[in-house]
């Protein structure tokens, strides 16, 4: 993500004539996306947006792929028997209120992709042997799409990792490595901060000192809610609400980073590498994606979840007892397999709440969930076996047919790429290939279709 911003616009009118899709509220050095408004679109873009989702001003269509590098068990993520009755595994059970929502997939890999932990850097990319000494990678799905939509919003893409080390998953089609932006606050900063450094630097002092942005917008905010219809009104309420949501978790984030840890007189356990905790900044990072689709300012994002040699603080504040990269490789032992189990569960829950949350902004008649791809999987099968066949990985929203258990390949070799030539041409680009596929994914329709 480029952190060279654009020159702070002009300030907001609001009018009873359809709004540009590039406006902001403005004030004390910082310029605020809105999200996107029937108002915003003019009424032949509201009629072409369903079948046409790159024709300027309609409603876009986008794609956020998460990576967990260290894998779920998959004893208890694939369900047993396929189709569209299939009974939830475990860890899909915690997705049931989700279940019309979401794809899962069986027997999917990377064909030629080996190599253990070295294969996430191939996930988005399909490039073969990455552990090899002579590996050269390949442009990334989202790059592809951001070389080809990018245009059309403010940030071409948006390249993130939380506790990533610099490892990221998206490359440039000279296989280089677009390194990941890990700090929550400094994404938020240039999704949401404009202005000269100045400007910003004291924007970000109000934030520390409980001050949102939305303060420095607010009447402007209500002049422009005065000359909105209802769903409209509705829609920039719930919105500013996620604003201030996301700047209280930033806030409290920060706060566990900045304070000092207790002194104990007894040998020190194995601790956390950050107090602020691993799940914590993966639901952070979730609310940024969601942002940032809500006001248009990427329509292609990218997150690598890695953990390797941390431990983790549990959602319900457990703190365990051995590293996660320990913990998945459990050798079948009971109490590494009962504490992963509590880790994989604490992504499902994560991801349940991804989905509510992009579920709840409407979009017309559609809700950002509907308009929005989320690929959730990992590069390894088995991480206790540094297996790269059978990949974990499920679909969700983006306007396709769900509810369903696509079983693909007993030997669990069905091509992986063929489920991002489909995502491709959900957003409206025409390829017929993508790395090693070899057609569309078998099973995976339209809605309506």
């Amino acid at each position: 993500m480029s952190s060279n911003l654009p020159a702070v616009h002009a300030p907001f009118i609001a009018t009873r004539r359809a709004l540009s899709r590039r406006r902001f509220l403005q004030g004390a050095g910082i310029a605020l996306s809105l999200p996107l408004l029937d108002a915003m679109l003019p009424p032949f873009a509201r009629a072409a947006s369903a079948s046409s989702p790159l024709v300027p001003g309609a409603k876009p269509r986008r794609m956020f792929a998460v990576c967990n590098n260290l894998g779920l068990r998959p004893d208890l993520f694939f369900p047993k028997a396929g189709g569209a009755d299939y009974t939830p595994s475990p860890y899909l059970q915690l997705l049931q209120e989700h279940r019309q929502d979401f794809t899962v997939f069986s027997g999917v890999s990377h064909p030629n992709v080996d190599g253990g932990h070295p294969s996430d850097i191939a996930f988005l990319t399909a490039a073969p042997h990455p552990a090899s000494s002579s590996f050269r990678n390949t442009i990334s799905l989202d790059q592809h799409v951001a070389e080809r939509i990018g245009r059309l919003t403010r940030f071409p893409s948006l390249t993130l990792a939380v506790n990533g080390g610099g490892r990221g998953l998206s490359w440039t089609g000279t296989g280089v490595a677009i390194p990941p932006e890990q700090s929550a606050a400094e994404v938020f900063s240039q999704l949401f901060l404009q202005g000269t450094p100045e400007q910003v630097q004291a924007q970000i002092h109000k934030l520390d000192t409980g001050r949102s942005i939305l303060d420095a917008v607010g009447e402007q905010a209500k002049d422009l809610q005065r000359n909105l219809g209802a769903r409209d009104r509705s829609r920039l309420e719930q919105y500013f609400t996620s604003v201030r949501d996301l700047e209280h978790r930033l806030q409290e984030s920060k706060g566990w980073e900045s304070k000092p840890k207790p002194v104990v007189h007894v040998a020190p356990p194995v601790d956390p590498a950050n107090p602020a905790q691993y799940m914590a900044k993966i639901r952070t990072m979730y609310d940024l994606v969601r942002l940032s689709f809500e006001t248009d300012s990427t329509r292609a994002v990218t997150l690598m979840l890695n953990s390797v040699g941390t431990p983790v603080i549990t959602d319900t504040g457990e703190t365990l007892t051995d590293s996660y990269h320990n913990l998945s490789h459990h050798g079948k032992a009971d109490e590494k397999l009962s504490q992963l189990k509590i880790i994989d569960e604490g992504h499902m829950k994560l991801l349940a709440g991804l989905f509510r949350d992009l579920r709840a902004v409407r979009e017309g008649e559609e809700s950002l969930l509907d308009r929005t791809m989320v690929l959730y999987g990992s590069n390894l099968g088995d991480a206790n076996a540094h297996s790269t066949v059978n990949m974990p990985v499920l679909l969700a929203g983006g306007g396709f047919h769900h509810g369903r258990h696509l079983s693909l390949d007993p030997a669990g070799i069905y091509p992986l790429p063929n489920l991002f030539v489909s995502m491709l041409q959900r957003l409206g680009l025409e390829e017929e290939r993508f790395s090693s596929s070899t057609g569309t994914m078998r099973g995976l329709e339209l809605k309506g279709t």
